[in-house]
């Protein structure tokens, strides 16, 4: 791995960075709502409103094509609210599709909707899970490896079946922290082999194994994990983030990447922000 050191990053400001076009997939939080608490962020007894959700997912989708982007869309399922996390529908690595198996009932049928979607838009090689995952969620992609969380949802089965099923070095991460359940609430993926996260929302054996493989990564504070600021895209240059991370977004623009905040509040009632309603298609 090429670690790259801050004064690297920054210079040249954002001109220094470059945007890749990518695809995402995304699902409409058309049957969103909170009546099951699977997370330390869900309270059934909190109103959620519905349409303010769709208007701020939206946004975001509005956002990304105009990065130039290219989204596509699943088709909402009646009963399963959380649908519209769609990075856990999958994980998606060089046309290859790993499934998701989710390990809470509630959400245990989007895994085979998504995958009927996959098939339906003609990818071949799909791979039904044996072990429990939830997608991007817990497995997270970089030049050199694809981290992988478990602790609280995807199994260490799964980090071994996922490296046999794409071909790459799995690092598993353990989180301990029941606040950052899924990898994507506490690490992101920034460029290449650059990552930012939250350090405390780790072992310390995996804090150990963070530090020795990026020894330059951001790091963001108590205050901008708990409103889930690290659940962010990045397409090399524009980073999406939560825009009541403000100090992880100063952070991002001195190491030359241009952040750029969004509001999804009444998604954030579920446990997501960002990177939770966006899958991203490697093919």
């Amino acid at each position: 791995m090429n670690a790259v050191t801050p004064d690297r990053a920054a210079e040249g400001g954002t001109t220094g960075r470059t945007a890749t076009p990518r695809h995402y997939l995304m699902c409409a939080p058309t049957h969103f709502t909170v009546s099951y608490a699977i997370n330390p962020w869900m309270e059934p007894s909190k109103p959620v409103d519905t349409a303010l959700a769709v208007v701020q997912w939206e946004r975001l989708r509005a956002l990304y094509e105009r990065l130039g982007h290219r989204v596509d869309l699943i088709e909402p399922v009646a009963g399963l609210p959380d649908m519209v996390y769609a990075a856990n529908g999958a994980t998606v690595v060089d046309g290859k599709v790993l499934g998701a198996r989710f390990r809470n009932a509630e959400r245990a049928a989007e895994g085979p909707a998504y995958l009927d979607w996959f098939r339906a838009a003609g990818y071949t090689a799909v791979h039904d899970p044996e072990q429990v995952n939830e997608g991007e969620g817990d497995f997270l992609l970089t030049d050199s490896f694809i981290l992988a969380g478990q602790g609280f949802r995807t199994s260490p089965e799964a980090h071994a079946e996922a490296q046999k099923f794409f071909g790459r070095p799995v690092i598993g991460l353990e989180l301990v922290d029941p606040a950052y359940y899924h990898l994507d609430t506490a690490l992101s993926v920034l460029a290449g082999d650059e990552v930012m996260y939250y350090p405390e929302a780790f072992s310390a054996d995996s804090r150990a194994v963070l530090e020795r493989l990026f020894p330059y990564a951001l790091l963001a504070t108590a205050e901008d994990a708990s409103v889930l600021g690290l659940n962010a895209v990045s397409d090399g240059r524009h980073v999406v983030l939560p825009q009541a991370a403000t100090q992880l977004a100063e952070q991002l623009s001195a190491r030359g990447f241009e952040p750029l905040g969004v509001d999804l509040s009444e998604l954030l009632k579920g446990g997501g922000s960002v990177k939770c309603c966006t899958l991203t298609l490697r093919e």
